[in-house]
């Protein structure tokens, strides 16, 4: 039998023991600072809720901007059928009624948009409407800013701002949704 020399003993391994620990703190690492694009959906301040019912309230038809989009997608605004592309110039014209029209708000103080949908509706349409109805109001309050302090409405104080939103406060009434093909 031959002699066995120390350099045949030796393993050509390398120590893996500690690779798996490394492996599991970059796997934390990795999961602690990667940040995940979330939908965060439509921001909407809602009322406290109540067991007790809404008080009726007299509404004078000429403040209410009423749309409705029904199953098939379809804009119904003061019981014309309108382009979506049309929905934030005629909000718009609505609010401020800047003609004096008779059919169209007394003021911006108290007009009313009313949205309902149907359940049919696609979300993605519901979410074209709500967002031109909201593009109208940003519209009006930055030119309302302009008007007032020659400057963007994002650079006037806190104080200018509430001073505009009283002004033109966004009144957004959303109805429940009917069934599918009601409207």
């Amino acid at each position: 039998m031959g002699k066995t020399s120390t350099r045949d003993r030796v393993s050509n391994e390398i120590n893996a023991g500690s690779m798996a620990d490394i492996a599991f703190l970059l796997l934390i690492f990795f999961l602690v600072t990667t940040t995940i694009d979330v939908d965060k959906g439509v921001l909407v301040k809602l009322p406290p809720w109540s067991d007790e019912p809404p008080p009726e309230l007299e509404l004078n038809e000429r403040n209410v901007f009423s749309v409705l989009v029904n199953s098939e997608n379809q804009l119904l605004v003061r019981e014309q059928l309108t382009n979506i592309g049309e929905l934030r110039e005629r909000a718009k014209e609505f609010i401020m009624n800047p003609a004096g029209r008779p059919d169209l708000s007394k003021s911006p103080k108290q007009a009313i948009v009313s949205l309902k949908n149907d359940r049919g509706t696609e979300y993605g349409t519901y979410l074209e409407v709500y967002n031109e109805l909201k593009a109208a109001y940003n519209e009006l309050r930055e030119e309302e800013s302009q008007k007032r302090h020659g400057k963007a409405f994002e650079y006037i104080t806190d104080d200018e701002r509430k001073a505009i939103r009283r002004d033109i406060p966004l009144v957004l009434s959303e109805a429940e949704p009917s069934d599918f093909g009601e409207e």
